[in-house]
Formats: C-alpha cells, sequence, structure tokens
C-alpha cells in the first residue's frame, strides 16, 4: 500500500496504519521492537523528538520503505501542499 505523507502527523498515521495492517498492537510492536510501547505511539501521533534512527527501526520491523521523490504539484495555494 503506496501513502503519501508530508508531515510528521501524517507519517505517524501512515506507521499506525500499517501496524493495524500486519495485525500488530501497539504492545506488541514494542515488544518486537525492543521500544516502549509510549514510544510506539509518540511516533504514531507525529510528535515531536522521535530519532530518525527509532523511526527506520520501527519501519523495518514493519517490512516498509520511504521513498524520496519532488512533491507532486496540487495546486498555487500553500495550503494544498498540507
Amino acid at each position: 500500500m503506496e501513502q503519501i505523507a508530508r508531515t510528521t502527523a501524517q507519517i505517524g498515521a501512515a506507521l499506525r496504519r500499517c501496524r493495524r495492517s500486519a495485525g500488530l498492537s501497539q504492545a506488541a510492536l514494542a515488544a518486537k521492537t525492543k521500544l516502549r510501547q509510549a514510544t510506539i505511539s509518540a511516533l504514531e501521533k507525529g510528535e515531536a523528538g522521535t530519532r530518525l534512527h527509532t523511526l527506520v527501526h520501527v519501519m523495518a520491523a514493519l517490512r516498509v520503505e520511504i521513498v524520496i521523490r519532488e512533491r507532486t504539484k496540487a495546486g498555487t495555494n500553500i495550503e494544498d501542499v498540507f
């Protein structure tokens, strides 16, 4: 499933969808990654302070990856970009 995310909240929501699609609870994902459940929760909420290493570790556990590309042009209004 391909998803576009441009904000930390959108990245967190995408990870939540992936986790749920994998049939994992936050606690199960935390156990799988040896992280605290609170860390998984904060990541899924898009809270500031999450380390890049943590994001990559969780993504590996969920078997997903990031693809970097130029933004699509949604319109001239900045609100259309987000």
